[in-house]
């Protein structure tokens, strides 16, 4: 996460705790002697508020990467945040019953985060979006690897640093705007040092031309962070840049790796996970196969079943609710979903904007042809056009492919080669890092691309 977006989570962190504890001493002036049930666990009802209602705006995407939307959505994204948090509380507290905050401290709570949070987002963002809040960048290098970096600045989702120039090497040609050139008088590190840069990053065409070890050395030892291009686009970008990336990268970098333990536990929570959500929706399924039989007049089947490619590559049968019309594909060529498709019925048009049509892949979580987060499965037709074009794309299928994935949240629904490619990038990155703590970050985030419909076709 960029440091602009730590430290708004931080002031709001701090608003909701301070709105917490305002609002108590308000409801009860006299403190813990005159409401000394209430003030008892004080502090875990504290964290509870905080908390909760940090991860419902955590899942609203309001700490999401280059988020840009108007005063209005983000007001709709706050209401919608305060009502997940709210009724996560309403849940904690039919669990633990003596953590009942009660209506009087509730009300005031709310109030007084909500206008805290609001004024955080209209003033706090605005100051936080100024470069003393950025990672001051260096470029070493300004040939066509460097060129990448004016692309990813002009993109609207790359705030967290603040790009201070290039610096040129001999032979290369400078693909770079000229205004950006920079050439010390003296050392890199003396540079680098004066004007506080945080991050030397090393984006030489043909590192073998000339690689400047001293001077790099003296601004690790200066306590200027080196890092290579690849790595500064992961951190920055959550995704493998794939047009830099070296294969040696892939083999001698941290990831990329999996242990037996790890597999366990994540097969254990998708099985937990599977069953309870099963448990909540199945209402909701059976209203879907009803909303599915009543448009097609009892013509038709329910369950749309299909081959995708699994975990090293071998196929399962994927379940989802038919959102086509029967024989969508009687020719027998297999294509991607475009947008409007006209294959897709008017009730599988919500069905697939709700997500609904995905809700019978929780039976293959439960068989284990998938987990709950991972890369998106695809057609074995796919599979084999892709890989013959794009780089590393057999690669995704080294983890089991996922209901949600890391690519799915952070890139719209792809229906080409180009967004393949796009969404590839994404995929590895998650193969590299996948973790729990990756894998919830992704649950919690998938709720945003739900309830606001982003990537849905």
């Amino acid at each position: 996460m960029p440091t602009s977006l730590m430290t708004l989570a931080v002031l709001e962190v701090l608003v909701f705790v301070t709105a917490f504890i305002v609002a108590a001493h308000i409801v009860f002036p006299g403190g813990a002697t005159s409401a000394p049930a209430f003030f008892e666990a004080f502090s875990i009802k504290v964290i509870a508020f905080a908390g909760l209602n940090m991860l419902a705006m955590l899942s609203m995407g309001l700490y999401r990467r280059g988020m840009r939307v108007s005063l209005g959505q983000v007001v709709v994204r706050l209401v919608g945040a305060f009502a997940l948090g709210g009724v996560m509380l309403a849940v904690l507290f039919y669990v633990f019953p003596h953590l009942f905050l009660g209506r009087g401290v509730m009300l005031v709570a709310v109030s007084l985060a909500f206008a805290g949070v609001l004024t955080t987002r209209l003033v706090g963002v605005r100051l936080l979006h100024l470069d003393a809040f950025k990672r001051r960048v260096l470029v070493l290098g300004s040939g066509s690897t460097a060129s990448l970096f004016s692309r990813l600045r002009r993109r609207s989702d790359r705030v967290g640093f603040d790009l201070t120039g290039f610096v040129p090497q001999k032979n290369e040609t400078p693909q770079v705007d000229p205004e950006r050139i920079v050439e010390p008088a003296g050392s890199l590190a003396q540079y680098a040092c004066d004007r506080h840069i945080d991050d030397v990053v090393i984006a030489l065409d043909d590192p073998r031309g000339g690689f400047p070890v001293d001077e790099l050395m003296a601004c690790k030892m200066a306590g200027v962070h080196v890092l290579d291009v690849s790595d500064f686009f992961e951190r920055e970008g959550g995704f493998l840049k794939l047009d830099i990336l070296r294969p040696s990268t892939m083999i001698f970098s941290r990831g990329f790796r999996q242990s037996i333990y790890s597999d366990y536990l994540k097969r254990i929570m998708d099985l937990a996970t599977g069953v309870g959500m099963l448990a909540v929706v199945w209402p909701i399924m059976l209203l879907t196969a009803l909303g599915i039989l009543i448009e097609s007049r009892g013509r038709g089947s329910i369950l749309f079943r299909q081959t995708r490619v699994g975990q090293n590559g071998r196929p399962f049968t994927l379940y989802k609710f038919r959102s086509m019309i029967e024989d969508a594909e009687a020719d027998g060529v297999a294509r991607w979903a475009e947008k409007k498709d006209p294959r897709v019925t008017r009730f599988g048009s919500f069905m697939r904007t709700t997500r609904l049509d995905e809700l019978p892949q929780l039976f293959n979580v439960l068989r284990g042809d998938m987990s709950f987060v991972g890369p998106r499965p695809e057609r074995p037709e796919f599979v084999e056009q892709l890989a013959s074009r794009l780089p590393y794309y057999h690669h995704r299928h080294w983890v089991k492919p996922g209901l949600t994935g890391w690519a799915q949240i952070n890139y719209p629904y792809g229906a080409s080669e180009k967004d393949a490619f796009e969404k590839l990038q994404y995929d590895l990155y998650y193969v590299k890092n996948q973790s729990i703590s990756l894998d919830l970050l992704t649950i919690i985030q998938t709720v945003e691309v739900v309830l606001w419909g982003r990537g849905s076709r």
